[in-house]
C-alpha cells in the first residue's frame, strides 16, 4: 500500500489533523484476506500455549503504549483521559482473557446408540475472521473484535473505523510488537467513501468464514444482509435504549450514582448508555432532585484542559441530532434539567422528565449526554415501559428485594441485566450481547469461543458393522 492515497482524521476540537493514515482500496482489502488465508494453516496448527504466550505479549505491548493510545483517542474522538484510560485497561484485560481461553477450546465425548462406536465433538478454528469496530470505544471494541478469534486459532482482519483510524492502526502495531507471525493480524483502514465497497469485498472473499460487527442497528442490518447472501455467520452488537428501573425500596443515592454514570459516561456515546430511567412514582420526586444535583456537577469541557467529566460529542451532526430530540420533547410538554454546555459539541449532562411515547426520544437512541425519566405505579407497568422498545442490549434494576430483582430481570427483553448496578458493565469473560434490534450472538468467555469455531462430530467404530444392503 505504499502508493495508496492517504486520508485524515481531524481533531474535533481544534480542526487540526489528528491522524493521517493510508487508505486501503478494494484490491488492498482483498489482498489482506489472501494474506490472512495464507497464514491460517500455520496459526491454526500452533499449540495453545504458544498462542497464549503471544496474546500475553500483546497485552504487555498494549499496556506499554498506554500513553500513546490515550493521546490518540483524545485527539481523534475527544475522549476524556478517564475514558481513554479505561479503554486501555479493558483492552489489556481482553487480551489476557483471550490468552486464558486457548486451552478451553474443547469438545466432548457423546454416548452413541451404535455398539462399539466412540463418538466425540471437537471445536476447530473457522478460518479468517473479519471484525469491524466503531469509534466510540475504539480500543476496547477493536481488541474485542479479534482477541477471542485469535485465541481460537483463526487469523483476523480488523476493519478499522474512519473516525478513529489512528487508534485502530495502533492495535495492529501492538500485535506486530508482540511478535505475531506475518499475516495473522491484519488491519484495513479506508476513507469513508470506500467503506461499503471494501466491506462488501471482504465479506464476499471465500477465505472469510466469520464476521463480527459492532455499530449502529441501521448499518448492522445492511451487513447482516450481505453476510446472509454469502452464508457467513455473523455476531452483531448494535444500538441500545437501556432502561434502569428504580423501585420504591431502592437505595436512591446508589441508583442516582449508577444512573449518572450510565447515562453520561463518554457523553452518553456507549451502546450500554442508560437512555431511560423508569422510576416508581412514590420516589420519583426525590430521584429527580438528586439527579438534578448530580447533573449540575457534570459540566462538559475540553478534555485537554484537565480532568473533565464529559468531553465533546463526536461531531456537529451528532450534537444537532441530540438537540433535535430534546427540542421535539420540549415542544410536546417535557421538562429539561441540566446545563447546555459551552458550545454545540461540548454538551453537559441533561435529562428530561414528562416524557411520553409521542416524543421521538422515547423511541430513538440519542447516543449523547441526555437521558429521560418515566414513572410507573407497579411492577407490571415498569416492565411494559422497559420492554416498549425495538432494542434489547442491557438493562438495570434497583431494589432491595433481590427476589423481585431476579423476577424482573427474567422478564426484561435484554441480553444483559444488572441488579443494583449500572447498565454500563463490561468484563472480558462475560457473555456480552443483545436481543431484538440490538443484535445477536455473544462476545466473551466460552460464548465467544462457540461463535468463532466450527463444532464437528467425529466417530470411531471399533466393532464389525452389519449393513442392511
Amino acid at each position: 500500500m505504499n502508493d495508496a492515497p492517504e486520508f485524515e482524521r481531524v481533531n474535533i476540537l481544534t480542526g487540526e489533523v489528528a491522524t493521517r493514515v493510508r487508505a486501503a482500496r478494494v484490491e488492498d482489502a482483498i489482498r489482506a484476506c489472501d494474506v490472512a488465508s495464507a497464514a491460517f494453516p500455520a496459526w491454526a496448527a500452533l499449540g495453545p500455549n504458544a498462542r497464549r504466550l503471544l496474546l500475553l505479549k500483546a497485552a504487555d505491548a498494549l499496556a506499554a503504549r498506554a500513553d500513546e493510545f490515550v493521546a490518540t483517542m483524545m485527539a481523534e474522538i475527544g475522549a476524556t483521559a478517564g475514558w481513554a484510560g479505561f479503554n486501555v485497561h479493558l483492552g489489556v484485560g481482553l487480551l489476557r482473557e483471550a490468552a486464558s481461553q486457548t486451552t478451553y477450546i474443547r469438545g466432548e465425548t457423546i454416548p452413541s446408540d451404535r455398539p462399539g462406536c466412540f463418538a466425540m465433538s471437537v471445536r476447530k478454528p473457522a478460518g479468517v475472521v473479519l471484525g469491524m469496530a466503531p469509534w466510540n470505544g475504539p480500543l476496547i471494541l477493536g481488541v474485542r473484535a479479534i482477541a477471542t478469534p485469535l485465541a481460537c486459532g483463526n487469523t483476523v482482519i480488523l476493519k478499522g473505523s474512519e473516525v478513529s483510524p489512528g487508534t485502530h492502526a495502533l492495535i495492529g502495531e501492538v500485535f506486530r510488537d508482540a511478535g505475531f507471525p506475518e499475516g495473522v493480524v491484519n488491519v484495513v483502514l479506508n476513507a469513508p467513501t470506500d467503506a461499503a465497497d471494501i466491506v462488501g469485498a471482504m465479506i464476499a472473499h471465500p477465505a472469510v468464514r466469520r464476521v463480527n460487527f459492532t455499530g449502529s442497528t441501521h448499518t448492522g442490518r445492511i451487513i447482516a444482509k450481505t453476510c446472509a447472501e454469502h452464508l457467513k455467520p455473523i455476531v452483531l452488537e448494535l444500538g441500545g435504549k437501556a432502561p434502569l428501573l428504580v423501585f420504591e425500596d431502592a437505595d436512591l443515592d446508589e441508583a442516582v450514582a449508577a444512573a449518572a454514570f450510565g447515562a453520561f459516561m463518554n457523553s452518553g456515546q456507549i451502546c450500554m448508555s442508560t437512555e431511560r430511567l423508569i422510576v416508581h412514582e412514590a420516589v420519583a420526586q426525590d430521584f429527580v432532585a438528586l439527579l438534578a444535583k448530580k447533573a449540575e456537577s457534570l459540566v462538559a469541557s475540553d478534555p485537554r484542559n484537565g480532568n473533565a467529566p464529559l468531553g465533546p460529542v463526536i461531531d456537529a451532526r451528532a450534537a444537532a441530532a441530540v438537540t433535535s430530540l430534546i427540542d421535539d420533547a420540549l415542544s410536546k410538554g417535557a421538562k429539561l434539567f441540566g446545563q447546555t454546555g459551552p458550545n454545540a459539541t461540548i454538551m453537559s449532562a441533561r435529562f428530561l422528565t414528562g416524557v411520553t411515547p409521542e416524543m421521538r426520544i422515547y423511541h430513538e437512541e440519542s447516543f449523547g449526554p441526555i437521558t429521560t425519566i418515566l414513572t410507573f405505579a407497579d411492577e407490571a407497568e415498569a416492565l411494559r415501559i422497559a420492554n416498549d422498545t425495538e432494542f434489547g442490549l442491557t438493562s438495570s434494576v434497583f431494589t432491595k428485594d433481590i427476589s423481585r430483582g431476579l423476577r424482573v430481570a427474567d422478564k426484561l427483553d435484554a441480553g444483559m441485566c444488572h441488579i443494583n448496578g449500572p447498565t454500563i458493565h463490561d468484563e472480558a469473560h462475560m457473555p456480552f450481547g443483545g436481543v431484538k434490534a440490538s443484535g445477536y450472538g455473544r462476545f466473551g468467555g466460552t460464548a465467544g469461543i462457540a461463535e468463532f469455531t466450527e463444532l464437528r462430530w467425529i466417530t470411531v467404530d471399533t466393532q464389525h458393522l452389519h449393513y442392511p444392503i
